[in-house]
């Protein structure tokens, strides 16, 4: 009998452990704290792939525009709905359930998080999280009320408790933070300005919204990284805002580990108020995920006065390095780095150089005077932009000649070349390389892909203040720069947006292609020029698939190994951030976000402003038919 008894526990257990495989569900943003964007479902695979087919769409073309990542929960998949609401349909037909208005100032555009508390007389307490106009809210997960003990009122005021004014600071990112155990740990979107707030990291208990821990990423006095810092005449953590998390954090959920990228101090481009290295910004952070207590830093660029932050979420996997499995952290840099670590010690997997780079010609500024270069992987993007890299679709003589001549007469010395008062290239430039949600992981095999765009900009300080004759008081602002024709395109030759697939077990690229297309370009026959301006999320599958989106409409299916298309379809709007891959009923199902607008024109150039036209949003599901299942 007792042995009868403890088959059935045995049995039982291997039951609750299959149905909560890695990588089965999408619960969170990016299909799971670890941020893999990885499903380990295979019901879609390559041999079936093709099949797919609409199973269901939601319509939310109010004009706004979207790229939310669903998160899906027993059954109920959780969106943003028409005028920024919170809506919970059913994930196996797309029918509303509930919806929760908002308020239309900033909210989490990206996605939110789920929460569920241990069962108590066999009910749940189940949550989602997300921050609406600086506030963190809680709601109801079954309702989509607000849950009144959490904060004041179902909110907790994320401008309180940094050291600024509440009513002078903005902290509102579009980002969802990252949910461990009974803490919601968020980071902050400071804005780009000099009188910013600073970027620390916050945990709060989901419970009761109360604050349970801080990491301070420009260090208060007697802490790691404070002399990195000026803090004469006032110390810096008082004066300088930004060193911010506004993307994507990663969970080691067995080790209580959060690896945490950290972008830019504010301002972007200027730092004579700043002089040092300035940790912990354009850093990769690995804090104790109880307790916001600093285990590992590695600090990707010193100083940075490029705006290189660290977009995209840190990537953890498990590799095979010198003949040992080895579990590490990927982290994708806007430079065109892929810079890989032990996930648990720090210790890059191959040799990072310290390298000598151009000085600053900036009055009172002072570049870092070397900068840290992974001698392995290879970069993903292109780090170099001449006059011989010009694109050839400039239609206008005139315009080509004038990009030709400013690109000759910039101050153009690398990746690194700091920018002045005359004209200063950048490349991948400040929105290229990699991005949030653009890398997704095989976390088994040891494999990456990451989506990049080759995006220059130019450079160029001006005096936006008075002349204080103090270059730390004086204000220096620099437009982005974008350098983009009159078309609306990149001035660089295509391809724009690249897919890069990586075998980290020996740090070398398996393949690399052009993602997308330009409509414009494709109508003309001109074609493998990648996607223009792209913000889209990589999903990779068990089924030896790779979905994926694209603004010029086209959502695709990939094979992992080669990169080779093997399932396209057209959608009614552009898609931009990640999909979704999930079960219901034994049924598998891809559901994207087509609510982005799929014109080339992202930007205003001379006569070709920003197009207004509403966009006819919806999220699109896909499965296959009942029979092919």
């Amino acid at each position: 009998m007792r042995r009868a008894i403890r088959i059935a526990v045995i049995s039982a257990c291997i039951l609750q452990g299959q149905s909560q495989k890695p990588h089965s569900s999408w619960n969170d943003y990016g299909g799971g704290a670890d941020a893999a964007q990885y499903s380990s479902l295979n019901q879609v695979n390559r041999s079936n792939v093709a099949k797919l087919q609409i199973a269901w769409s939601y319509p939310i073309g109010d004009g706004n525009l979207y790229l939310f990542n669903p998160v899906v929960a027993d059954g109920v998949m959780y969106v943003m709905g028409k005028e920024s609401a919170i809506v919970a349909l059913d994930a196996a037909t797309g029918k509303e359930i509930w919806t929760h208005a908002n308020s239309r100032g900033g909210i989490t555009t990206r996605g939110l998080n789920y929460w569920e508390s241990a069962a108590v007389n066999g009910k749940k307490d189940r949550r989602l999280l997300y921050a609406n106009a600086n506030y963190l809210i809680a709601l109801d997960a079954a309702t989509g009320q607000a849950i009144p003990s959490f904060g004041t009122n179902g909110r907790v005021d994320l401008r309180e408790g940094l050291g600024r004014d509440p009513a002078r600071i903005a902290v509102q990112s579009m980002t969802p933070g990252r949910v461990f155990e009974n803490l919601i740990i968020v980071g902050s979107a400071t804005n780009q300005e000099y009188d910013s707030a600073p970027g620390d990291i916050r945990a709060y208990d989901i419970r009761n919204g109360k604050l349970a821990w801080t990491f301070h990423t420009i260090p208060h006095e007697g802490e790691f990284g404070y002399d990195t810092w000026p803090n004469s005449p006032d110390p810096s953590w008082k004066t300088v805002g930004g060193a911010n998390a506004w993307s994507e954090m990663s969970v080691d959920e067995k080790r209580g580990i959060v690896y945490v990228p950290t972008a830019s101090p504010k301002y972007n481009f200027y730092g004579a108020d700043r002089i040092g290295a300035n940790l912990f910004g354009d850093s990769l952070l690995a804090l104790d995920a109880r307790t916001g207590k600093r285990i590992w830093h590695f600090q990707m660029v010193h100083h940075d006065i490029w705006d290189y932050d660290n977009a995209s979420a840190p990537k953890l996997l498990t590799v095979r390095h010198n003949g040992q499995m080895v579990d590490v952290v990927a982290q994708a840099g806007k430079t065109g780095f892929l810079y890989v670590f032990n996930r648990v010690t720090g210790e890059p997997l191959w040799p990072i150089e310290e390298r000598p780079v151009p000085k600053s010609d900036m009055p009172g500024e002072e570049a870092w005077p070397t900068q840290p270069f992974p001698t392995a992987p290879p970069p993903f993007a292109r780090q170099k932009f001449t006059a011989k890299d010009l694109s050839p679709y400039i239609d206008d003589p005139a315009e080509a000649a004038r990009f030709r001549d400013d690109i000759q007469g910039a101050r153009n010395e690398g990746l690194f070349t700091p920018p002045g008062l005359r004209n200063t290239i950048e490349m991948p430039g400040n929105n290229g390389g990699s991005n949030f949600s653009g890398a997704a992981v095989d976390p088994e095999h040891g494999t990456m892909f990451i989506v990049s765009k080759d995006f220059p900009a130019m450079l160029k300080l001006s005096l936006t203040g008075p002349d204080t004759g103090d270059p730390r008081t004086m204000r220096y602002k620099s437009p982005f720069g974008f350098m983009v024709t009159s078309s609306g395109l990149s001035a660089i030759k295509p391809p724009w947006t690249t897919f890069t697939a990586y075998d980290l077990n020996t740090g070398t690229i398996k393949w690399q292609i052009p993602l997308g297309e330009v409509p414009e370009l494709a109508a003309k026959g001109i074609t493998d020029t990648g996607s223009h301006f792209p913000k889209v999320g990589p999903v990779v599958t068990a089924g030896g698939l790779i979905f994926t989106g694209t603004r010029d409409r086209d959502i695709r299916a990939l094979d992992v190994d080669s990169g080779k298309e093997l399932w396209k379809a057209e959608v009614e709007a552009g898609v931009e951030g990640i999909p979704a891959v999930y079960e219901v009923n034994g049924r598998e199902y891809v559901v994207y976000c087509a609510a982005a607008r799929s014109t080339t024109h992202t930007h205003a150039t001379p006569g070709h402003p920003v197009s207004n036209t509403p966009v006819p949003g919806a999220y699109v599901a896909f499965a296959l038919p009942p029979a092919s299942k």
